[in-house]
């Protein structure tokens, strides 16, 4: 298959003006009574030279093919003359915006989620897009749904079930948009296509374990926290008998120590606040 061929054909304007002329000169033969020669001039004026004008628009091509064979593509915007036999194809060079369907899929680990990417894409070689692949719009959305599929089938979501995941659908977001980007341009290539960006616009667990994951989620996070607040209570513990052992405030034998930790501990790391019980009589009654 051809790579694309970039050319710049004369300007249209000359093959209009010589247009308009020989359609003069046909009238003029009508005038003075020369119709078959002004049939002729007229009919080779209309078939040679209206069939090659093109107009070319800012950010679009035309790929020309001349019995068969690519001959090149016009991607300068303007007014031109080409072949009159050439068939002319267009093909936008703005960038496109695809906003993929939700799938549902399963991460690495098994778990069914729900995913969508946005990718944005523009042709690069407009001969490729024409002449490697059938509809090459179609060609995108087909790729890109098979992309994002490998994607998420390559990685967690997350690292509740999987802790050494070094990188997850949920927690890697850079990371995984390269690997988009990066898998796409390499699917697309042979379509004359580049992928300019690549996002992950949707990710959640599909319904049915959605419940189940957020519970599982939010034990996680209730661990985390009492693992944080038990390691305070005891540098705050720690802290109190220290400070009370330099300045000889009171004097503790291991079993008030013992009672003044307890104490403490259930005061920091309980979930409700404590109602203090004044005793009146001595630590051991």
């Amino acid at each position: 298959m051809d790579s694309e061929k970039t050319i710049n054909p004369p300007s249209g304007f000359a093959a209009f003006i010589l247009f308009l002329l020989l359609l003069a000169a046909a009238g003029a033969c009508f005038f003075i009574g020369e119709e078959p020669i002004g049939a002729a001039i007229g009919m080779l004026s209309i078939a040679f030279i209206l069939p090659g004008l093109v107009i070319v628009n800012p950010n679009e091509s035309k790929v020309l093919t001349l019995f068969g064979k690519y001959t090149g593509t016009v991607k300068k915007d303007g007014f031109f003359w080409v072949n009159p036999f050439t068939t002319k194809k267009k093909v936008s060079l703005r960038a496109f915006n695809l906003n993929g369907q939700q799938l549902k899929v399963n991460d690495s680990i098994g778990n069914p989620i729900e995913i969508a990417a946005v990718i944005v894409w523009q042709i690069k070689d407009t001969a490729s897009a024409v002449f490697a692949v059938e509809n090459y719009i179609q060609y995108v959305n087909i790729q890109s749904e098979a992309a994002v599929r490998h994607l998420a089938n390559s990685f967690p979501y997350d690292n509740l079930e999987d802790e050494t995941a070094t990188i997850t659908l949920r927690g890697g977001a850079e990371q995984v948009s390269m690997l988009l980007e990066k898998e796409l341009n390499e699917r697309l290539d042979r379509a004359g296509i580049e992928v300019l960006e690549a996002r992950i616009s949707h990710l959640a667990y599909a319904p049915e374990i959605a419940h189940s994951m957020l519970q599982v989620q939010q034990a996680s996070a209730i661990i985390a926290a009492r693992r944080l607040i038990v390691e305070g209570a005891v540098g705050m513990v720690e802290l109190a008998l220290t400070k009370l052992s330099e300045k000889n405030i009171v004097e503790l034998d291991e079993e008030r120590k013992a009672a003044m930790v307890s104490n403490l501990l259930v005061v920091l790391c309980g979930d409700k606040a404590v109602n203090p019980v004044v005793n009146t009589g001595t630590l051991y009654h």
